[in-house]
């Protein structure tokens, strides 16, 4: 299977950006729960030009950790995984396995609940996470193991972007939304007209930016919208798309994600953990995320084989596949990220927060484990 430099690259900043999230991650919940508690939690709600720096972060900077989403995702579709929609079809229908199993497990507990709204937590994957659990196996991981998981990541990430856009907009300022894609317009034409000077781009993304924010709709679509305007070319090195991902890879690996971990999991651990962890909400996310996301992918996959809509490759086992399906269940970035926007509450967001992370490194540990056996013997090791 050809990978092109750009994905290798993609995966290791990704994997290498897991680890030191995890290390934030660490930080954050030690520093949360010290005796510099109150001042920490404190910083991130300092008021900055209008908005709390919380805020700056989750609508300012995570918009150019979409931007990077958004050029992967056109890459996979020019010239990746789903490119070719017969290899395009098994990822797709895992990761649709994926997004409905888990919402529907949530919405079980929850539904006709004020807590209804979190449906989409459990529906994302974090890539860098799943890919840095990937990366613990070695030579033994199948380049199309590491494909289908990036592929159906890449997926997920589209459809929280859908969910973010169409159910948690809670009032739209039409004018501001109508000047916002206008400008997206303007730059779709400079795409057509063959610019390829990144600057015009750039520029139009912040202007975007500035309506969309103030339109109702998450300033984050933003920057997905701004990478389908950025011209792709034929995806060569020279290619401004291919420029500007190369070029993001390691800040938002290394900087934007850890600062974004950082203001995100200022988690006030309680006390009666097992009470914070029976909360309706909570057992949606858990059973979403450990148990939903490999159901959902392994079922939904299985099923479009078995009917002879796509193919499972070669070198893959289903064992792989439901193990890929755990590592799927580590949502941390955009499950919290979404928590954000779904709860107003802060004790339910802080708990939520936390079920989100247990549940997540449960999901990393089982689908670490089952994956363990199951590559054993499928690529000779080279050590």
């Amino acid at each position: 299977m050809r990978i092109t430099k750009l994905f290798r690259e993609f995966t290791e900043s990704e994997k290498a950006g897991g680890l030191v999230l995890i290390c934030c991650t660490i930080l954050s919940l030690i520093l949360a729960n010290s005796s510099f508690s109150n001042d920490y939690i404190r910083f991130w709600q300092i008021d900055f030009a209008g908005h709390s720096i919380g805020h700056w972060i989750n609508d300012g900077l995570m918009t150019i950790f979409f931007l990077l989403i958004g050029l992967e995702l056109e890459r996979e579709i020019y010239d990746g995984e789903l490119s070719n929609i017969k290899d395009a079809l098994l990822p797709i229908f895992g990761a649709i396995g994926g997004m409905f199993v888990p919402a529907s497990l949530f919405l079980l507990f929850n539904f006709g609940t004020p807590t209804q709204s979190g449906a989409g937590i459990p529906m994302a994957t974090d890539i860098a996470f799943a890919l840095g659990v990937l990366s613990l196996l070695g030579n033994r991981v199948p380049a199309s193991l590491k494909v289908f998981l990036t592929a159906l990541a890449v997926i997920d990430d589209l459809g929280a972007i859908l969910i973010i856009a169409l159910f948690y907009t809670k009032t739209l300022l039409w004018v501001n939304l109508f000047i916002a894609l206008g400008i997206f317009a303007v730059l779709l034409v400079f795409n057509r007209l063959k610019i390829r000077n990144l600057i015009p781009y750039l520029v139009g993304g912040v202007m975007m930016w500035y309506f969309m924010l103030n339109s109702g709709v998450h300033a984050t679509i933003t920057g997905v919208l701004l990478a389908f305007a950025i011209p792709f070319g034929n995806g060569d090195e020279k290619s401004t798309s291919y420029l500007l991902q190369h070029w993001l890879h390691k800040p938002v690996a290394f900087i934007i994600l850890p600062i974004f971990a950082l203001a995100n999991t200022a988690i006030t651990i309680s006390t009666d953990i097992g009470q914070t962890l029976t909360q309706n909400y909570n057992i949606g996310i858990g059973l979403g995320l450990i148990t939903g996301k490999p159901i959902g992918i392994f079922i939904i996959s299985f099923l479009a084989v078995k009917f002879g809509i796509c193919k499972l490759p070669d070198d893959l086992h289903w064992k792989s596949v439901l193990g890929v399906g755990c590592l799927a269940g580590i949502g941390f970035t955009m499950s919290i990220f979404i928590t954000l926007l779904a709860f107003e509450n802060a004790t339910i967001i802080n708990n939520a927060k936390f079920a989100i992370l247990i549940s997540s490194l449960t999901a990393g540990l089982i689908g670490y484990i089952i994956l363990k056996f199951s590559l054993k013997n499928e690529i000779p090791s080279l050590d």
